[in-house]
């Protein structure tokens, strides 16, 4: 399977033009053979874009997934898009199961090739480091999978990477590939290429974390998107600017490499 990582360009509160390069990445990525195009957090509003959250703010049927949606069945691939603002009241208005009917949340979605909405994980972790999401945004509780093509998919969001007991409960759930949005900000690239390679080593794992590219209120993301397998080998990565980053992946290799080192049968509660 084709797994391809849109390191697109985010820009504070364009929200059309963002899309508009999230949509450009998909269809790109699809005509070079993509099964799964990952997009990375808030890539509509941009994670920095604080004072615009609850005024971009949308429920999961919206316009900007009504968008994904529409260009995930065209193109018949799958796409984990990013992360949006949720608003709860409206998602919940629309029958959506949701932590709570109010406020806004940082929510991920997982759409199939008929842009069928599959999953939705919201972001567990908020930042609390000279950051205003713990105060913008409510914690999700649910850690979702779904099913694709051989693969147990799970989604997790950027500083969640922090906290690997999120991991090992998705490693419980026998997760094979871990999508992981992010706004990943300098100076902070070697925590960005560790944590992630983290995660794929302990739970023998691929984790797949999509990055954005440039600058927001002074803030520049890292970039370097990044497929990693269950050894936590990088099979493909980027630099700082947009790039679409591919790699291919196969359930066959997370069996294989558990069989060959069993270490999570050894874990002691």
């Amino acid at each position: 399977m084709t797994l391809t990582l849109a390191q697109h360009r985010v820009e504070a509160a364009d929200v059309r033009g963002n899309v508009d390069r999230a949509v450009g990445s998909i269809e790109r990525a699809a005509d070079e053979g993509a099964d799964i195009v990952a997009l990375p957090e808030l890539f509509n509003v941009g994670y920095f874009a604080f004072d615009s959250y609850a005024r971009e703010a949308e429920p999961l049927d919206g316009p900007t997934l009504e968008r994904i949606s529409a260009a995930a069945a065209e193109h018949e691939v799958a796409v984990q898009a990013g992360s949006i603002v949720e608003d709860l009241e409206a998602s919940a208005d629309a029958g959506v199961e949701t932590p709570t009917a109010e406020g806004l949340a940082n929510a991920a979605v997982f759409f199939d090739r008929s842009g069928k909405r599959r999953g939705v994980y919201r972001k567990h972790h908020l930042f609390g480091y000279d950051s205003a999401e713990t105060r913008l945004l409510t914690a999700g509780q649910a850690l979702p999978t779904v099913e694709f093509e051989g693969f147990t998919v799970a989604m997790t969001t950027c500083y969640d990477l922090r906290f690997p007991e999120l991991y090992r409960r998705l490693a419980e759930e026998d997760v094979s590939l871990v999508l992981v949005p992010s706004a990943w900000p300098y100076p902070r690239i070697e925590h960005w290429k560790t944590l992630p390679r983290a995660r794929a080593i302990e739970n023998l794992t691929y984790v797949a974390a999509a990055n954005g590219s440039g600058e927001m209120d002074g803030d520049q993301l890292v970039g370097r998107s990044t497929v990693y397998d269950p050894w936590g080998t990088p099979l493909a990565s980027s630099d700082d600017d947009p790039a679409l980053v591919t790699a291919e992946i196969s359930p066959s290799r997370v069996e294989a490499v558990r069989e060959e080192f069993p270490a999570l049968r050894d874990r002691r509660e």
